[in-house]
């Protein structure tokens, strides 16, 4: 059975690992919604249209909606501007894909989701709102530390990626779910999970996101 992909994200991080996983899938038809198109799978989105209800891009039939779409406060510039991407983006893109008739959702979060500060805080919020949404199925990603190139400049980040590989031997136990993990992992986990369909919300750490790949 063919999955009609409805995905936010794909030019970031996990964004363009997945979209290269899943075009070599012939089992996949994938509709990526991205700020400047490039590949025939995207789709120009207007996200703040999107969040504030003035439309922004059709409503494509979808099976399984995917967000890959975060910034980090440094890129947003302000509180205000990160919450707007990584609450209202996402919340406004994942009823898109509800309403395009997406059963099923795949949302990148954050390990801590949930806990203090404006990030945790920001990421604990939107996973409860989509899983309010209706979706029979909800699979939300929380990896640690991302290693893998990106785009954008994040000093912090590129410093934690040299120490990364150093710790992660001595995360074991629940600190597993803390060790840095290859951002390919992360797309091949999510990849795997476009064929689950067994009913509820499914929290998915480090550990069980290794698992995920090795399938």
């Amino acid at each position: 059975m063919t999955a009609r992909i409805l995905m936010a994200g794909g030019t970031g991080l996990i964004g363009r690992l997945l979209t290269a996983r899943l075009l070599r899938r012939p089992d996949v038809e994938l509709d990526s919604l991205v700020r400047s198109p490039t590949l025939p799978c995207e789709r120009r989105i207007d996200f703040e249209a999107l969040s504030t209800d003035q439309g922004g891009v059709a409503a494509a039939p979808a099976t399984v909606g995917i967000s890959c779409l975060g910034t980090t406060l440094r890129a947003a510039g302000s509180p205000d501007a990160f919450r707007r991407v990584d609450h209202d983006y996402v919340l406004a893109f994942a009823r898109l894909a509800r309403r395009s008739g997406a059963t099923r959702f795949i949302l990148v979060s954050s390990v801590g989701a949930g806990g203090r500060g404006l990030y945790l805080t920001t990421k604990g919020e939107v996973e409860a709102a989509i899983g309010s949404l209706g979706f029979d199925r909800v699979d939300v990603m929380r990896p640690s530390l991302l290693l893998g190139p990106r785009a954008d400049r994040r000093p912090a980040e590129f410093l934690g990626q040299r120490i990364a590989p150093m710790l992660n031997p001595l995360l074991v136990g629940r600190l597993a779910r803390y060790a840095a993990l290859d951002a390919d992992i992360v797309a091949g986990a999510m990849a795997e999970l476009t064929t689950e369909t067994a009913p509820g919300v499914y929290v998915h750490h480090v550990p069980e996101i290794r698992a995920l790949a090795r399938r």
